[in-house]
């Protein structure tokens, strides 16, 4: 007997993690369809309390969400704009970069001469063919087409669920058996997201800003883009301000010299210091209610699993996940696997207390309605 509920046991784990990687191979597959799906479900969750607070100022549902949309096009073809005319601006200037960055590859190879490092300058000087930065050019402007064309379709999307919000609580109330539970659980889910996200993008706003200006003082060439690129950036958990420092130390590197390229590098360490380390934690308050391992991991797969749009999205969609597996008992051991700093503040709870703390720390803070419930 013993055996055979073992053999069962086991069973049920291998058409579990088969299910899972069925699934998981499912929506990679569809990534087309769901990224454009996920991205305006997060647009239309951080635009929602916009949209009723319109509404709730006399506006009907369908005026009120014509001034965020308008917003939100009008922003993104600004966007579009500065990428076009920076690319534009570095076709037509790519002569004299081609030229500084010359100078510094021979400036470069001298150096490593005197310290008896031998360098291949052909293979140098073949990089600096002005025809990769053309090519370059060409797929930057077609992806900034192919990205105008899929906006299109997120803001339709994102309108549609809008509209359809409003009847959303009925369809739950009528499609489950005891709805309250359900309801307080996609109010929590709902809550913790949109906090995050609309702190998250006031962070990454200011970081933008500090970063583009103190570009335009140093007179670094496309300032404005080196901007938008860390408030993007930003997004992306651990890396994010890594990687949207790259192309800026480059251009400071190509246009002056390592120097000024230093100087832009010790401007993203410090701001990324203060912005990630001491404003961010204090204006997150407790945390995302998920440890740092969990968060780099989650990088790394929903970029595997959705491309750039995962790795944006990253932390949300965990989120998702921890607070979906807390409502299980089941599945409460991975939702615990998942959370960060507090579990260390229960270790002096008594057993069985845990759960439940860590279901008071899903991630920010839940409604206080969602509380009492």
């Amino acid at each position: 007997m013993n055996n055979s509920a073992q053999i069962t046991s086991a069973g049920k784990i291998l058409f579990t993690m088969a299910a899972i990687v069925v699934v998981l191979a499912g929506v990679q597959a569809a990534s087309v369809v769901v990224v454009p799906v996920l991205l305006a479900l997060f647009i239309a969750i951080i635009c929602h309390p916009l949209i009723e607070w319109f509404h709730r100022q006399g506006l009907p549902r369908f005026l009120a969400l014509l001034p965020v949309v308008g917003v939100i096009a009008i922003i993104v073809l600004l966007l579009t704009g500065l990428v076009v005319q920076s690319v534009n601006e570095f076709t037509q200037k790519l002569p004299e970069y081609r030229d500084r960055s010359a100078a510094q590859f021979e400036w470069l190879v001298a150096q490593a001469e005197s310290y008896n490092i031998s360098l291949n300058w052909e293979l140098l000087q073949s990089q600096l063919d002005p025809s990769r930065a053309i090519n370059l050019t060409v797929n930057m402007l077609s992806g900034v087409g192919n990205f105008m064309a899929s906006f299109v379709i997120v803001l339709l999307i994102m309108v549609f669920m809008i509209g359809e919000a409003r009847i959303v609580p009925a369809k739950i109330r009528l499609a489950i058996k005891h709805p309250e539970r359900t309801m307080g659980n996609v109010g929590a889910i709902l809550h913790a997201i949109n906090k995050y996200l609309a702190l998250k993008t006031l962070i990454s706003l200011f970081t933008g800003v500090l970063i583009g200006f103190s570009l335009w003082l140093m007179n670094i060439d496309h300032y404005l883009l080196w901007g938008v690129v860390a408030f993007l950036f930003n997004y992306i958990p651990n890396i994010g301000s890594i990687l949207a420092s790259v192309p800026a130390i480059i251009m400071a590197l190509i246009q002056y010299n390592p120097w000024i390229a230093g100087a832009v590098a010790l401007l993203y360490l410090a701001v990324n210091v203060i912005m990630g380390n001491i404003i961010e934690p204090r204006v997150m308050g407790r945390g995302l209610g998920l440890s740092t391992l969990v968060v780099f991991l989650s990088l790394l797969f929903w970029g595997w699993m959705l491309g750039p749009v995962g790795m944006l999205l990253s932390v949300p969609l965990t989120m998702v996940v921890k607070i979906a597996l807390m409502e299980s008992d089941s599945t409460r051991w991975l939702a615990i696997a998942l959370a960060g700093d507090e579990i260390l503040r229960m270790a002096d709870n008594e057993e069985g207390s845990g759960a439940a703390g860590l279901e008071n720390t899903h991630v920010m803070a839940e409604p206080a309605e969602t509380k009492r419930q």
